[in-house]
């Protein structure tokens, strides 16, 4: 599903050069339930900008879901981002004077479907989030869990074959964020690639495989115990690991 090959990205900070990734390979099958782990400037947010098409790399190539995306325009990350994944942030990102209904359907507006069908599919998504009696209700009214599961849902409209999402859990207390791991465990175990990028080990602990980065590095690319295997071998190998 996703192949990351030699990858590296450097910004440049006034007159030097900042590596946030250094020789990144890793494969992620389909289906995989994975955490991706690592101290403050380990490179997290580089790599989740990266894996979801909002950044492109400075070396290397990344293939999603046979698709070379690595040197691909705006207009066609874009595409490629509307398409193939659904996104889920730690602040929601919610339009406050917006139904809930109407907030999951706003990403279908880009895919240029009627209004009938977008609220039709907005309200399949909430009724998979296990909020169908929560149409009409504006983000205020709701808690901060059915609020993370909005998003969600939005996340799930456009039916995408992957989703990735940063700290999902990060302004919720630990029963609603043990409730909406759960409900990533359930849209796992219905064959949507979940991707975490989280810094919480209990998080990362739901997952079935855990890749850490330190300094912009693979440091370790390990499966959980008693998790289900996958399609391929995991090689743990210290900095650089890569799976197989």
């Amino acid at each position: 599903m996703i192949e990351l090959r030699n990858i590296g990205k450097t910004y440049k900070l006034g007159n030097n050069e900042f590596a946030a990734l250094v020789d990144i390979n890793l494969h992620i099958a389909r289906n995989e339930f994975v955490a991706l782990t690592g101290p403050s400037g380990s490179g997290k947010s580089t790599m989740m900008n990266l894996l979801g098409c909002l950044d492109v790399p400075t070396t290397g190539t990344y293939s999603l879901d046979g698709e070379a995306v690595a040197g691909l325009d705006e207009d066609q990350l874009a595409s490629v981002r509307n398409r193939k994944i659904g996104f889920i942030f730690q602040s929601f990102y919610l339009m406050p004077r917006a139904s809930t209904l109407d907030n999951v359907a706003q990403p279908l507006i880009y895919r240029g479907l009627s209004p009938a069908v977008r609220q039709a599919r907005a309200a399949e998504a909430l009724t998979r989030v296990g909020l169908e009696h929560r149409l009409l209700h504006k983000p205020n009214e709701l808690s901060g869990g059915q609020r993370q599961r909005v998003a969600v849902a939005r996340a799930l409209v456009g039916r995408p074959e992957v989703l990735l999402a940063d700290e999902p859990t990060g302004n919720l207390d630990s029963k609603t964020a043990k409730e909406i791991l759960g409900l990533f465990s359930e849209l796992h175990a219905d064959g949507i690639t979940v991707i975490i990028v989280t810094h919480d080990p209990t998080v990362a602990a739901h997952c079935h495989r855990v890749v850490r980065l330190h300094d912009g590095r693979i440091a370790e690319d390990r499966r959980q115990a008693g998790t289900p295997t996958s399609s391929h071998e995991v090689t743990n190998v210290g900095e650089g690991a890569i799976s197989r």
